[in-house]
């Protein structure tokens, strides 16, 4: 991942822990209403994918585990990881484009319903993405990728001064290119053909060539709609749309989304989508059911958008209806770390994912509520506009002080964590019964998204080599680690995390 030049390594901050009698009467266990349900905290773990899913998007056991976890920490609401909404292949990521999914689904909700004894809210987080291949071999790509047209003729001829390459074989053509330096190659190929060797071909919601991606905002709405009815039908108590990150949809809010269909440009154009779409949901799943949107406050990119235009869509989104708005920043393919030949490009290694997801080696500011101001301003501004829209704060806060004080001055109205709740999934329960001092505190090494980026099995180096040999512990596919976080138990309760 990238770091600031010159970085600064930051000590987790040193925190107090409330009393049983200062947790009771703080604002962070105070229930909080999100449209038409009342969460009995404000509290909150964000969607994080943890590659538990079938290789076709079907919920495992180690999903429903997984999931139980956290619910045994009784937060006022979980996520549920990024859930696609096309039926198409997708590796080892839930989906819910089929109906042929909601038993899964359902289960998964009613394990959470058991295990949180009914107290924690389950939401879906439902995603559209577009297709991001391999970064191809090279040979490979001159030989089968790249389609060979008269401009790459003219240009290797007067990169070469050999005015025959306008008429040799094809076949000649490609196996000069394939061991060609990087210079030549360079004066051949487009921008890009050019990534695509690099990275990996990646679609864009801006090739208005392809006839898919012009046709985004006439399939868009009914597909993301489809998909909320199956949330509805298997329990969930919501779903959240995601207009965050690298994504379709946060493509299409993109400030480097010029579609001149009307869906691109002004911003007034590039959210007209994402209304759109929230639109067909709310028809499909009624008033009486919870629509939320993650977005990003700051694209965190060269010519991307930032907090004036989120200001902007976060009133709009406000006006249309949502039932809360969470924020998030960074996290987009546009200025990703090359991948090894064989992968796929991550677009959590730039400098935007850095943002995303700041680590301990930081710049001055450090790591630690770095997005709060972004979120405040949004705050600020919906409500000003007259709307009480919730709006969820995340991003690298890890303790019930720092949580508190958030909601105190107004910047926020619920407080999302999900490194610190995959650190301690009982974090929020241990500080609401005056226990702080047993919580296990996330060191920000970003330990988890290292396995993320490598489509393993997600886990926390805090606790995944804890008691590798206790009896029942669910092992990673290797077997190295442990897939939960070490039981809990309340004194005289019996809270249980699985492990």
């Amino acid at each position: 991942m990238w770091h600031p030049e010159n970085p600064i390594r930051h000590d987790i901050t040193e925190t107090r822990w409330p009393t049983l009698e200062e947790a009771a009467a703080s604002l962070l266990f105070q229930p909080v209403r999100v449209g038409p349900l009342e969460l009995q905290s404000r509290t909150w773990v964000p969607a994080m994918v943890p590659w538990r899913a079938t290789a076709d998007g079907f919920v495992t056991r180690e999903n429903l585990n997984w999931y139980a976890r956290f619910a045994a920490g009784r937060p006022g609401a979980i996520v549920v990881e990024a859930t696609g909404v096309r039926d198409i292949p997708s590796g080892p990521l839930l989906r819910i484009g089929h109906d042929r999914f909601i038993p899964g689904l359902r289960e998964l909700v009613e394990v959470v319903r058991r295990e949180s004894a009914g107290e924690t809210r389950l939401f879906i987080q439902i995603i559209d993405f577009l297709s991001v291949k391999r970064r191809p071999d090279r040979a490979k790509f001159f030989e089968r990728f790249l389609k060979l047209a008269s401009r790459h003729r003219r240009a290797l001829a007067e990169a070469t001064g050999d005015e025959s390459w306008l008429d040799r074989e094809e076949t000649d053509a490609r196996m000069f290119l394939k061991d060609a330096p990087d210079e030549l190659i360079e004066a051949v190929l487009d921008e890009r053909e050019l990534e695509s060797l690099r990275f990996g071909y990646r679609e864009r919601v801006t090739d208005m060539h392809l006839e898919h991606i012009r046709e985004l905002p006439r399939v868009l709405p009914g597909i993301f709609a489809e998909a909320a009815a199956r949330a509805r039908e298997a329990g969930f108590d919501g779903v959240e749309l995601h207009y965050a990150h690298a994504y379709t949809m946060a493509s299409f809010l993109s400030a480097k989304n010029d579609r001149a269909d009307g869906y691109g440009g002004p911003r007034e154009n590039r959210v007209r989508l994402p209304l759109e779409v929230y639109a067909a949901v709310r028809e499909r799943v009624g008033d009486d059911y919870v629509a939320g949107v993650r977005f990003l406050a700051d694209e965190a990119i060269e010519g991307g958008h930032r907090i004036d235009d989120a200001v902007y869509f976060g009133k709009e989104f406000a006006r249309a209806g949502f039932d809360y708005l969470s924020i998030s920043k960074g996290g987009k393919f546009e200025d990703a770390k090359q991948p090894k030949v064989g992968q796929a490009v991550y677009p959590y290694t730039g400098r935007s994912g850095y943002e995303c997801m700041p680590t301990v080696m930081s710049d001055a500011r450090g790591p630690f509520g770095r997005n709060i101001p972004l979120v405040a301003a949004i705050k600020h501004a919906v409500k000003d506009e007259g709307f009480q829209t919730p709006v969820v704060a995340a991003g690298g806060i890890n303790n019930f002080e720092q949580a508190e004080a958030i909601l105190r001055r107004g910047e926020a109205d619920i407080i999302g964590t999900a490194r610190q709740s995959l650190a301690d999934p009982d974090w929020f329960l241990k500080a609401k019964l005056g226990r702080g001092a047993e919580v296990r505190r996330c060191t920000y090494t970003n330990y988890c998204e290292g396995l993320d980026q490598s489509h393993k099995q997600v886990t926390c180096k805090l606790w995944d080599r804890t008691a590798l040999d206790e009896p029942g512990v669910a092992l990673s596919s290797d077997g190295r680690r442990r897939l939960l976080a070490p039981q809990w138990e309340e004194e005289g309760e019996g809270v249980k995390g699985k492990g």
